[in-house]
């Protein structure tokens, strides 16, 4: 139609659109006044009145006819054909409930599944902070060294530095994740806080609601400025909501701070995994940081920092500009910076908090969510498909009596729209419900639930109305491919597909099937790695004893204990336990192996080795008080333990690794060579075995100890090698620890069997959510197998019939069901195999020690799929052995 004729229908289309049933009368009128007019003019001819309105009737055609071309030419039709479509559409549904029942809720499963999946990804990855304004800008920031891989921390004076002198960063801002100890009873609790640069809220957009944020030079100085904000929902828990709470102080680690302001509500801090409670300046670092005052320190790396970039600047011309800033860092300060960089990463990517650990997790769930909705939409097509035989005669009317091919199309589409639509509200609310799931996987520590929500926002809706459309046309292009060859002679014939020869239409179903069961196959092979990985990971060594060592906390620094007086408290209870039955040794350690807290590092010197040019040795170590490597059961290759001897008064000394006596002395036992550590020479006085200090998936590293009492912090850990159960060994320490102080309260006690598991929470969710899925897509694939063998037996009973009256036996027709469906089950798995050996190396950065290609993996996912498939087809097979051959024959 050319432009100007469009334009001159526009009012008529426009009419029709708004004004139907109007318009529809006035064709009506318009057609009746035509006829008339011809039964006039055959009247004027000589014709009887009988004869002049059959005459006109079959000059005009049939009225229907026209009417329905008159509104086709007119157009604005296609919303009231869209109405009827849709009534029409659910009257079908209605007439089958059980059918419809069945797809609605596979197709639930199937988007819920992808809704939850996409709600994590929002609110973890993409969209983790609320409240905080243009999160697309904001860019972790961390440093990089040399000849080691991964992330680690600034030092303040570095941050500094690069805060100045950035020209394409809008804003930068410092939150570090901390903790301060809240005495409850007998027992301590974590309150969960941050050490934040002045700026903080400024630069996040985030105002409090009461009182105030950060002022400029409140992170300035040591321990300068004792204020805090807290969270409101410590603010509404802890304080009652106290709407005079401004002013008045809390102690955090035994320091009393001054609360100048409360967070919004729905602020829960800008780390992943964790809801701050409280935020406190930089100013304050030495409270809540072992290892003294670090804001002067240029080798003290312990500052989790963020960018937010100038609009329109992108993260690689950032990058440029903040490497270059490294380099002058580095040509400045060579005995501190010497072969670092600072690099950018995206949030789904920060390297110190949960994104990136759960990121490799969610980028498989969200692959693992697309085969499963395939397969609810391969399901639901075949269900549609067994259903559209039921209607050949329905569709076999419409088409006689004038309908279109088209037309036919509009509503299969329509009655899928239905479909999709259903599923799709079910899924949403399905994945609203389970949007706070994730983190029923992950166990609670110090008595603090992590906080990992989903975020059904409007991004989420997004997706899933795409993934509504994307269903809408699978759903309802799959029938109406078996309709566009439609014979209307078809309904007449009285053949019907055999069972084994699968002939025309049924070859749909059979893909259908196939895919099915391909993708199942894929997923539970998938399944059966990561499960085997995650037993493997759990049941490795990690160079330490996990089954009868228990370790807990003391809260001295809550309780306001000085290093004398806590120096005198440890003594003091060594000494009780070492008398205590069942306790085979204890000991002290700053930092627990495979726990979250963080490793103390300094540049090292070692006598004999040259390092290159551009590499500045820098090793993590932990400080241990004696008898740790006993307690631990950590084997030493050669030398001493330390002892009571090795204090502040006497000579520094250290125990290294293996991997560093291989790396640093060659291999050489180094017992009496000097190590330089923070600046001061130690001697080795031990090499011990290496263990895993920080994951289970880690390389041996190296690694050194120093004594307690030569490196003091007043709040270690507590390792208890013991032959008691937990209960009993936690009552006799309580009762032990109040001997001493009754105002002393402990952490949680765990076994290093629970702290290992802890570390592994992240396979263990990927373990957990493949493993459902997986049973799921078995489910979905065993119910279309079911679905298309008992459609066969249905269309075959003649054929049956036949065959037990010429002399198959039951178990022939039994026998000719089953290889039907286990020659579908093998073909879906033939395929199936391929695919898994082309998808399962994704998994490898969750893989432990197994092969994404191991043939018992394999063998198993086979041996499930088999047994999914025979139980499918058992029931059609039974209908099929029932069959009555007289009473076939005689209909």
């Amino acid at each position: 139609m050319k432009i100007e004729q469009w334009f001159y229908s526009l009012p008529s289309r426009s009419r029709s659109f708004f004004h139907p049933h109007q318009v529809d009368q006035e064709l009506k009128e318009e057609v009746r006044e035509h006829l008339e007019q011809q039964v006039r003019e055959n009247v004027a001819k000589g014709m009887s009145p009988e004869a002049a309105r059959t005459a006109a009737l079959r000059t005009l055609g049939g009225i229907a006819q026209i009417e329905q071309q008159c509104r086709d030419a007119r157009g604005g039709r296609v919303l009231a054909d869209f109405v009827q479509d849709l009534r029409y559409g659910f009257r079908q549904l209605l007439r089958s409930p059980g059918f419809s029942a069945l797809a609605v809720l596979c197709l639930t499963l199937g988007i819920g599944a992808n809704a939850a999946v996409f709600s994590w990804v929002e609110g973890i990855l993409f969209r983790p902070y609320p409240a905080v304004t243009h999160q697309e800008r904001l860019f972790a920031l961390a440093g990089t060294a040399q000849g080691k891989t991964g992330a680690e921390e600034l030092s303040w004076p570095d941050y500094l530095d690069l805060r100045r002198s950035c020209t394409l960063c809008e804003d930068s801002l410092v939150s570090k994740i901390t903790g301060s100890t809240l005495s409850i009873g007998d027992h301590a609790e974590t309150a969960i806080g941050s050490i934040v640069s002045a700026n903080y809220f400024d630069a996040i957009g985030v105002r409090p609601i009461l009182g105030r944020g950060f002022e400029p030079g409140e992170d300035v100085g040591n321990d300068s400025h004792p204020v805090v904000v807290i969270s409101y929902q410590m603010w509404r828990n802890r304080f009652k909501g106290d709407p005079e709470i401004v002013g008045k102080t809390q102690r955090l680690n035994n320091v009393p701070h001054t609360v100048i302001g409360v967070a919004p509500d729905g602020f829960y801090g800008t780390f992943v995994g964790w809801a701050m409670q409280f935020w406190v300046p930089a100013s304050m670092e030495e409270t809540f940081e072992s290892g003294g005052y670090k804001l002067e320190d240029r080798d003290a790396r312990w500052v989790e920092a963020y960018v937010r970039l100038k609009p329109g600047v992108s993260r690689s011309q950032a990058q440029q500009e903040i490497s270059a800033i490294a380099a002058r860092l580095d040509a400045n300060y060579p005995t501190s910076n010497r072969g670092r960089d600072i690099g950018l990463w995206p949030l789904w990517q920060t390297p110190f908090n949960n994104a990136g650990t759960l990121l490799p997790t969610l980028e498989v769930m969200v692959a693992v969510v697309a085969l499963v909705l395939l397969i609810a939409c391969a399901n639901v097509g075949n269900l549609l498909l067994v259903r559209s035989i039921a209607r050949r005669h329905e569709m076999s009317v419409r088409l006689a009596i004038g309908a279109t091919r088209a037309r036919l199309l509009k509503q299969l589409l329509t009655e899928g729209l239905i479909l999709a639509a259903l599923g799709t509200a079910g899924g949403l609310l399905a994945a609203y419900a389970c949007r706070h799931a994730l983190v029923l996987l992950l166990p609670a520590r110090s008595g603090t639930a992590m906080y990992l929500p989903g975020q059904m926002d409007a991004r989420v809706m997004s997706w899933s109305a795409g993934i509504c459309l994307i269903v809408t046309l699978i759903v309802g292009l799959i029938p109406a491919l078996q309709a566009r060859n439609f014979d209307l002679a078809e309904p007449l014939k009285a053949e019907s597909p055999g069972v084994v020869g699968a002939r025309g239409r049924a070859w749909l179903r059979s893909i259908l099937v196939i895919s099915q069961v391909c993708l199942s196959f894929v997923l539970l092979v998938g399944a059966s790695l990561l499960l085997e990985s995650l037993n493997k990971i759990r049941t490795t060594s990690p160079g330490f004893t996990t089954t009868s060592v228990v370790t807990t906390r003391v809260s001295l620094v809550a309780a306001g204990y000085d290093v004398p007086r806590a120096k005198i408290f440890q003594d003091d209870l060594m000494d009780r336990l070492s008398v205590l039955p069942g306790v085979d040794s204890a000991a002290f350690a700053q930092v627990t192996p495979l726990g979250y807290g963080s490793y103390s590092s300094t540049p090292i010197a070692v006598d004999g080795y040259n390092p290159p040019p551009d590499e500045r040795p820098a090793i993590e170590y932990n400080q241990v008080s004696p008898a740790y490597f006993a307690t631990l059961g950590i084997r030493l290759l050669s030398g001493r333990e330390f002892t009571r001897n090795d204090n502040e008064n006497a000579p520094l000394v250290a125990i290294v690794n293996r991997t560093m006596m291989n790396r640093y002395w060659g291999g050489q036992d180094p017992i009496g060579r000097r190590l330089q550590v923070n600046g001061r020479w130690a001697r080795v006085v031990g090499v011990a075995a290496d263990s895993k200090y920080e994951s289970m998936r880690e390389a041996p590293t190296p690694f050194f100890y120093v004594p307690l009492r030569q490196d003091f912090a007043r709040g270690p850990a507590l390792y208890i090698r013991t032959s008691q159960p937990l209960p009993s060994m936690l009552a006799a320490l309580v009762r032990e620890v109040h001997a001493l102080d009754p105002n002393l309260a402990l952490y949680e006690m765990i076994t290093l069997q629970e702290q290992v598991n802890r570390s592994t929470s992240a396979q263990l969710v990927a373990v957990t959510l493949v493993s459902i899925l997986g049973a799921l897509a078995l489910l979905l694939a065993g119910v279309g197998l079911y679905a298309v063998m008992s459609s066969a037996v249905a269309q075959s009973t003649r054929e049956l019939g036949l065959r037990m009256a010429l002399g198959a036996g039951a178990a022939n027709l039994a026998r000719l069901v089953l290889s039907r469906g286990l020659r579908l089950t093998a073909g879906g798995v033939l395929f199936g195999i391929v695919a898994a050996l082309a998808l399962t190396r994704l998994l490898g950065n969750l893989l432990y020690n197994v092969s994404p290609y191991d043939p018992l993996v394999f063998a198993s996912a086979l041996a499930v799929m088999t047994l999914a498939a025979l139980s499918a087809c058992l029931l059609p097979a039974w209908r099929a052995a029932r069959t009555d051959p007289a009473r076939i024959l005689r209909d």
